[in-house]
């Protein structure tokens, strides 16, 4: 069933306009979103936590609204994005507009959209979980309300750990989280896990026409990501399906591949780098470890024409998987506020599971599609904002997470 019809406050739709003019693409500092999200807590009389990354150019900010009561829910979203170069795009990615189409005609299926980047990939909800701010300390819910912002997720989920470090030695536990990714406001209960990895294989070069004195970096690395092509192949034929999701089995998938520097020269280094989305029921460290042992046997190869050469894997991006269930209190919480009696289960990567990992419950629900996120145009309907604005003031008004 459908929320109930809601219009969207103008004070929710101007922080969001506010929070998309701001470039947070990862490559840059997020500390202007996070200033200004800070002083319009500290406004109303809330202070922040930050926590920092090595050079403090970036910040996570977890902030209570509800001192005075217990630990509750945690409203989370990720200030960072995808950059935009070389995408098609009709509108500035930074402006924040408010339109129809960006030629003009009408969209009259969803109505008029708020356009750019990071609109649905999740600044909307963050604005709405800002603009909604005083009813949450106005409200008379026995619990409190966290807003936690991080820095780095579309990278690895790398800021949020820091957050969540720092809320274990503060001694803060929080009962449930609500992760605002774009979901159209249906509650998603799972997600697969994305590890990256960087292989360096490092040979022997030669003269071409002295192949039997060299080892090819290039031809060891194109075995080793025959291996994982292997495996992928394996995954597709004969892992247990996981039904719900798009593709129902883990994947492996090589994104990049370099080496070499001439034509008549034996390469000595090559590099590529991969990719498992493994299902919530698999293990992707397992799935490295053939990788890496794959590779220990080829080294044995390599080492018998040159002791120095070899292979070595650096860690990219660790996103576990995510798994909670139908019937958890914070997803049939979510399923009220949302108005809605199904769940759903996303392809993309969250941090659903390290929020879950460190023993918090976990549902991911906000407004918006994946569908327009990381693509040229980005776009939230100012329905689907209203719709996680009913969803907000109705958490204001929970007497439970259940």
């Amino acid at each position: 069933m459908a929320a109930m019809p809601h219009a969207l406050s103008s004070h929710a739709l101007e922080m969001a306009q506010t929070l998309v003019r701001m470039n947070t693409v990862s490559a840059n500092s997020n500390l202007a979103l996070i200033d200004f999200a800070r002083e319009h807590l500290q406004g109303l009389g809330v202070r922040s936590r930050l926590t920092w990354n090595a050079d403090r150019t970036k910040a996570n900010l977890f902030a209570t609204l509800g001192e005075d009561k217990p630990a509750g829910v945690i409203l989370s979203g990720h200030t960072d994005t995808v950059p935009w170069d070389n995408q098609d795009w009709r509108t500035d990615p930074l402006s924040g507009s408010v339109q129809d189409w960006p030629d003009g005609t009408a969209a009259e299926a969803d109505g008029p959209r708020l356009y750019g980047r990071g609109s649905a990939d999740m600044k909307g909800f963050i604005a709405v979980a800002l603009a909604n701010a005083e009813h949450f300390l106005a409200s008379a819910s026995p619990f409190a309300v966290h807003l936690a912002l991080s820095f780095d997720e579309e990278t690895g989920c790398i800021g949020v750990r820091e957050l969540i470090a720092d809320l274990k030695d503060a001694g803060i536990r929080p009962m449930a989280c609500i992760i605002g990714e774009p979901t159209s406001m249906v509650p998603a209960i799972a997600h697969k896990g994305v590890y990256r990895w960087r292989c360096c294989v490092r040979g022997k070069e030669a003269h071409s026409s002295l192949t039997p004195q060299s080892v090819n970096a290039i031809e060891m690395a194109a075995r080793l990501v025959g291996k994982v092509r292997d495996m992928a192949d394996a995954f597709e034929r004969s892992e247990p399906r996981f039904e719900g999701f798009d593709v129902p089995f883990s994947t492996a998938s090589v994104g990049q591949f370099h080496g070499g520097i001439a034509d008549n020269v034996v390469p000595r280094d090559a590099e590529f780098r991969y990719e498992f989305r493994n299902l919530p029921t698999a293990d992707a460290m397992a799935m490295q470890a053939q990788v890496v042992e794959h590779a220990r046997q080829l080294e044995r190869g390599m080492q018998r024409v040159a002791p120095d050469t070899g292979v070595r894997f650096e860690t990219i991006c660790e996103v576990p998987s995510f798994l909670g269930a139908a019937g958890d209190p914070v997803t049939r919480m979510a399923q009220r506020l949302a108005g809605r009696s199904d769940t759903t289960l996303v392809a993309f990567g969250t941090e659903a599971g390290l929020f879950k990992q460190a023993g918090i419950p976990t549902v991911v629900c906000g407004p918006g599609s994946i569908t327009q996120a990381h693509q040229p145009d980005e776009y939230v309907t100012l329905d689907q904002l209203a719709r996680c604005e009913l969803f907000m003031r109705g958490l204001a008004l929970a007497r439970s997470v259940a």
